[in-house]
């Protein structure tokens, strides 16, 4: 520790003793770095906020809503496109100077660096322009930033009431131009498709192909099992509840039975075919089965008495119901066997004219699918174009205006300055340290005596006259007054620039 505190004792006595070396490579450092400092141009920024409404209330109802995302995307490429930017640079001063197509492209490639659009929020974005040197002064590059931020957003504007509409003109007649070539070639189809069917009547009964109806019998067959199915299991249900439950109920003096129901249902069936219904209809079909049930319960009532049980009565009519609606279920499964057996024997039979229906009827099934799929794109288009016409889905609006720049927003001139001053000291010091360890002076006994290798008896205290005191005292003020003299210098150009910039704002 000792050895560390001796050397850094030499190395200031070193640069100490070295202060007019120190102090003039200070003021050299300093004044170049200040040089360059005041020829880097200002650069003035301006900024604005605006407010795109990229969605609409209606146009989300009405479910033609677009992607939000790829909006916000357009809406930050449209700001920044190389179109945009190039008419910014023929509005403004920065189109002064370009006269060819090379300097605008390279007028835009520069602007668009200088140019940045970032969405603070889905529907917020913030333009920033920034203009410097080209040989303007101050004033005109701070006009000029604001000038830039201006001029992109009135074109943006102006592209959103106008461009978009024509493009949606555009895809509207595409659309038409597609609708009109699908409708043609669905008319060809269908017109083959008849004349097939007519051609071959005898193997294609009916409106579609024999795998279609086939598929559909089949269909209405597995229907039709489950329907069955069901009905018996619900007739199995109320004949054992039937059984269960008896037919009438003693009571004394009083008689009735299954034979007051079977004169009932007669009157029914009576009544039934006095209004014209035939034997093939359902309810006579219904009462005929109710009837048939209350003779087998009449006959084996006997001659016994006692008053009629009304839930038997009504679990007969149930049962009579159930039973008519499986023999009808039956019947229509039985219908149903024969057209498939019959259609399968016609398809075996005729299969190069099946494959040829199926081949020609799925061709025209296809382009039914993409005529209605273009219909209905083009509906949904046609909407979306009346709804932006009509409400603006872009709707545009200014937030905060193009600010006008008070100051510069870079460099940071007053930053630059001092740290030129720090580099410069510290330059001062580090070549004056440098040029003590050229020299093989020693400043210290302990360092002779290493540095020879021989012991060092003593050291002789230098004897300094009042003449030569007085002769370094002013020497030393006025190496203090040469380091004044910078941090003077400092606040001078620091004053300039508060100055330049009050001018500015």
């Amino acid at each position: 520790m000792t050895s560390i505190y001796e050397e850094v004792r030499i190395a200031l006595y070193g640069i100490w003793h070295r202060r007019w070396i120190a102090l003039g490579i200070a003021w050299a450092v300093c004044l170049l770095g200040w040089l360059v400092v005041a020829m880097v141009p200002n650069s003035y920024e301006s900024k604005a906020r605006i407010f795109v409404q990229i969605d609409d209330v209606l146009a989300d109802q009405i479910g033609i809503g677009g992607d939000r995302k790829r909006d916000i995307e357009r809406v930050r490429q449209t700001l920044t496109s190389a179109v945009n930017l190039e008419k910014v640079i023929r509005a403004t001063r920065l189109g002064d100077k370009v006269t060819t197509d090379k300097q605008m492209q390279s007028a835009v490639e520069s602007l668009g660096k200088q140019v940045t659009v970032v969405s603070q929020q889905d529907n917020l974005f913030e333009i920033t322009g920034t203009a410097g040197g080209g040989g303007r002064n101050d004033g005109e590059n701070a006009k000029l930033a604001q000038d830039v931020v201006q001029k992109m957003i009135d074109i943006f504007r102006e592209e959103n009431l106008a461009g978009g509409r024509g493009e949606m003109t555009d895809t509207l007649a595409f659309m038409d131009q597609q609708l009109a070539d699908r409708k043609k070639a669905l008319e060809e189809a269908e017109l083959k498709r008849t004349e097939f069917e007519s051609k071959n009547a005898g193997y294609i009964p009916g409106a579609g192909s024999l795998t279609t109806r086939l598929e559909a019998a089949r269909n209405q067959m597995r229907d039709v099992e489950s329907n069955l199915l069901a009905a018996q299991s619900a007739l199995a249900s109320i004949t054992g509840q039937l059984s269960g439950t008896p037919q009438t109920i003693a009571m004394p003096g009083v008689s009735g039975g299954a034979k007051g129901a079977l004169a009932q249902a007669q009157a029914d069936l009576a009544s039934m075919r006095a209004r014209g219904l035939t034997d093939g209809h359902p309810d006579v079909i219904s009462a005929k089965a109710q009837i048939a049930n209350l003779q087998k319960a009449a006959a084996g009532e006997g001659s016994g008495g006692g008053t009629p049980n009304p839930a038997y009565s009504s679990l007969l009519s149930i049962k009579a119901d159930r039973e008519a609606s499986v023999v009808s279920l039956q019947s229509r499964k039985a219908s149903l066997q024969g057209e498939i057996a019959q259609l399968t024997a016609q398809q075996y039979s005729e299969p190069t004219v099946a494959a040829e229906a199926a081949r020609i009827n799925r061709d025209y099934d296809v382009l039914k699918e993409q005529y209605d799929k273009l219909l209905r794109d083009r509906e949904q288009l046609r909407l979306r174009g009346q709804v932006e016409t009509e409400r603006d889905a872009v709707k545009f609006e200014v937030i905060d205006p193009p600010t006008m720049p008070r100051g510069p927003a870079a460099p940071d001139r007053p930053l630059l300055l001092f740290l030129v001053l720090v580099v410069g000291i510290g330059a001062g010091c580090g070549g004056a340290f440098a040029f003590g360890q050229l020299k093989s002076a020693y400043s210290t006994t302990g360092q002779l005596e290493r540095a020879t290798g021989l012991p060092v008896l003593g050291a002789i205290s230098e004897a300094i006259t009042r003449t030569t005191r007085a002769e370094r005292a002013r020497r030393l003020k006025f190496w203090a007054g040469g380091v004044a003299g910078l941090f003077v210098v400092l606040f001078v150009l620091l004053g300039v620039e508060m100055l330049k910039r009050g001018m500015v704002a």
